[in-house]
């Protein structure tokens, strides 16, 4: 005879009558890119290492019942001596399925484990942009993005 398991709602399991809680990614999206050499093919043969300057953003909106739309903001800058070498920008999105999921629980879900999830995809198209471009792909480093939160929750408080 093989023992049952009941993972469904009661409360001596610590779920009481609520619904478990559902995350869903709908989809992902390039809303868009940029890329921009504006000193080729002089910035092509530049030998010394640039100075990169990388820009996130994160943002979220309700696009419908149960529906939220992440975005991801990538930007970044690449200089030498002689000016610009590349300037790549990028607006990717995904549409997450929230159901069942508390209030409280939406916006750190949304500014926080959304861009989580979109950055690997994100971090592909910048590098294959910028290698495209004719330079070494561009490898960003992984992003905190709960810190991130966290500061901008810090700054919200002390203004």
């Amino acid at each position: 005879m093989a023992d049952e398991i009941d993972l469904g709602a009661n409360p001596e399991n610590g779920f009481g009558d609520e619904p478990m809680p559902q995350v869903a990614i709908i989809t992902q999206y390039v809303k868009d890119l940029s890329f921009e050499n504006p000193n080729a093919p002089g910035s092509l043969q530049v030998q010394s290492q640039p100075r990169i300057d990388v820009n996130v953003g994160v943002n979220a909106r309700k696009a419908a019942d149960d529906v939220y739309e992440v975005e991801l903001k990538i930007s970044a800058k690449a200089e030498v001596d002689a000016g610009a070498a590349f300037m790549v920008e990028l607006l990717y999105a995904g549409l997450f399925g929230l159901k069942n999921v508390p209030e409280e629980a939406i916006e750190p879900f949304c500014i926080i484990e959304g861009p989580r999830i979109l950055f690997p995809f994100a971090r592909r198209i910048i590098a294959d942009a910028v290698r495209d471009g004719g330079f070494p792909p561009l490898m960003l480093d992984p992003i905190d993005f709960g810190a991130l939160y966290m500061s901008q929750q810090g700054q919200v408080g002390n203004a």
